[in-house]
C-alpha cells in the first residue's frame, strides 16, 4: 500500500512495524474530546482550518437540531442509548460512540438518572436484562446488531417498558453507530433529526 503516514489507536497491535513501514501517530481513545481528536487529526494532515470549518458547521446543526427535538419530546424527556454484544445488554454514557456524543453533548437532551449514575464516569455499563427497565428512558437508542441474539425484545419485560408502549424506541444499525467518526457523525445526525422529528 506504501503509505506517507499511518493513524491508529493507541491500543493497535504491532505498532513497531507499522512504524517501519511509515511514521505512525496513535491516539488514544477518549482522551480528547470527540471533536477535539478530528481537529487533531486535521492538524496532523495539514487541514486544520478545513477540520475547524466542519466542527463549527456540524456543532451548529446538531444544537439547531436538539433545540426543535427538545421542543418536539419536551424538556424533560430523557433518552438512552442501548446496545446488544456478546449475551449482554451495555448502556451508554456521553461520550462512546453511538450517537451518545450528539444526543447528550451537542443537542441537551436528558439522559435517565440511574443511566447518568452508572455508566456516565466509565462511558458504558453492562446491565442484566432484569434490571434494563430502569435504564429505558422515554425515547431510546437501540443500536442494533442482528448477528447478536435479540430475544429480549420478545419479552413482556421490554414490552412494556414505556419507550416500547409509545413506539419510541428507534433501532440503528450498530455497525453504523459504533464510532464517532465524522462520516459515522453525520450519519448520525440525519437518523435523529428523522426518528424525532420526521424530517
Amino acid at each position: 500500500m506504501d503509505p506517507d503516514l499511518i493513524i491508529g489507536a493507541s491500543t493497535t497491535n504491532n505498532i513497531d512495524k507499522l512504524k517501519e513501514i511509515a511514521p505512525t501517530v496513535t491516539f488514544t481513545y477518549g482522551k480528547l474530546s470527540y471533536l477535539d481528536q478530528h481537529l487533531e487529526i486535521g492538524k496532523l494532515l495539514n487541514k486544520e482550518e478545513e477540520a475547524k470549518t466542519w466542527i463549527e458547521d456540524f456543532q451548529k446543526r446538531a444544537q439547531e437540531a436538539g433545540e426543535e427535538i427538545r421542543a418536539e419530546i419536551g424538556e424533560d424527556s430523557t433518552v438512552s442509548v442501548i446496545e446488544n454484544f456478546d449475551k449482554q445488554i451495555y448502556v451508554f454514557g456521553d461520550n462512546w460512540g453511538r450517537g451518545t456524543e450528539i444526543l447528550y453533548q451537542e443537542m441537551k437532551l436528558k439522559m435517565p438518572e440511574k443511566v447518568k449514575e452508572m455508566a456516565l464516569a466509565d462511558g458504558y455499563y453492562a446491565l442484566s436484562q432484569e434490571v434494563l427497565p430502569e435504564y429505558m428512558g422515554d425515547y431510546v437508542i437501540f443500536s442494533k446488531d442482528s448477528s447478536q441474539d435479540n430475544s429480549f425484545q420478545e419479552t413482556d419485560l421490554y414490552k412494556n417498558t414505556p419507550a416500547a408502549q409509545n413506539g419510541q424506541i428507534f433501532e440503528a444499525d450498530a455497525t453504523e453507530f459504533y464510532f464517532n467518526d465524522p462520516i459515522s457523525l453525520e450519519h448520525q445526525l440525519a437518523f435523529f433529526i428523522e426518528k424525532f422529528l420526521g424530517k
